[in-house]
């Protein structure tokens, strides 16, 4: 039987609100996607996040009819891949996608990368425009778009994005776009929270998680969260997926804050949007 923790919700510009805590499912491989969420759902996730590179879409969308729940109880996130952009290819690999969820809409639909070289992230958004218009997704936003990405969206587009998913985590806290971010209305989405496990064995984490008698990731997450950050945890083990979502009983201070805040070093776990054009 699944429970619900009592997750905050982000709103979005558009009215919709997203939960601030979800279970992403990158690297998750398609044959243990179902138990995985399973487990999520289980342990009070109802925000999932996916995506048509990840090829675990019909895992997602097996282990929500499970679940037992309601279609509407359960916000999912799926993306775009490079290969797909264009006006006319969007909208055949979102039907895929759909297709895959064994879905009717997404709750958020996001393109992947902004892969600039290829230029063709105005004349996809053109059709997450139409998509949205349609209520096939409830919101549309981006991933791994820079300021000069976005300033083109919001110059030539109809929508701006109500979300932009980004790397994010106290080695890389990316606070220029963040400021950006929060004078348009856009929620920061952070992917590799926890920097794939490096920051679990940091010395300034520790000492923070043993006052609090918390886990370095759980520290990391309560972090993200107290930012105003949407939050995507990734994990396939059942404790650590459970131990994830227990975060709501604790609060950092603004010295914690601060010592995290420390840490920044502009690294970066995951390739740089800037040149990343892998199809």
């Amino acid at each position: 039987m699944t429970h619900a923790t009592a997750v905050p919700t982000v709103a979005l510009h558009d009215g919709i609100e997203i939960p601030q805590l979800g279970f992403g499912v990158f690297l998750v491989p398609p044959e243990d996607t179902r138990e995985v969420v399973e487990e999520a759902l289980r342990a009070g996730y109802r925000h999932i996040d996916t995506a048509a590179a990840y090829g675990n879409e019909r895992g997602v969308g097996e282990a929500i009819a499970a679940s037992g729940l309601a279609r509407e109880e359960v916000f999912i996130t799926t993306k775009l891949w490079n290969a797909s952009q264009g006006f006319d290819s969007t909208r055949v690999a979102f039907e895929k996608s759909l297709g895959r969820l064994k879905m009717e809409y997404v709750d958020l639909y996001l393109i992947h990368w902004p892969v600039p070289s290829r230029d063709l992230y105005l004349e996809t958004w053109g059709a997450f425009e139409q998509i949205y218009e349609e209520g096939a997704a409830r919101t549309i936003g981006v991933s791994n778009f820079r300021i000069e990405d976005l300033e083109r969206l919001e110059s030539e587009a109809h929508r701006r994005p109500t979300v932009n998913q980004i790397e994010l985590h106290p080695r890389l806290q990316q606070r220029e776009l963040r400021d950006w971010h929060a004078e348009r209305q856009i929620a920061t989405e952070s992917w590799s929270p926890l920097a794939k496990g490096e920051l679990l064995s940091d010395a300034t984490i520790g000492e923070v998680a043993a006052r609090y008698g918390k886990t370095p990731a759980q520290v990391i997450l309560r972090w993200h969260l107290q930012l105003g950050n949407v939050v995507i945890p990734k994990s396939v083990t059942p404790e650590r997926i459970r131990d994830n979502i227990e975060i709501f009983d604790f609060e950092l201070d603004n010295g914690d804050m601060q010592a995290i805040e420390r840490l920044d070093a502009g690294e970066r776990t995951g390739p740089d949007p800037a040149v990343f054009v892998e199809p």
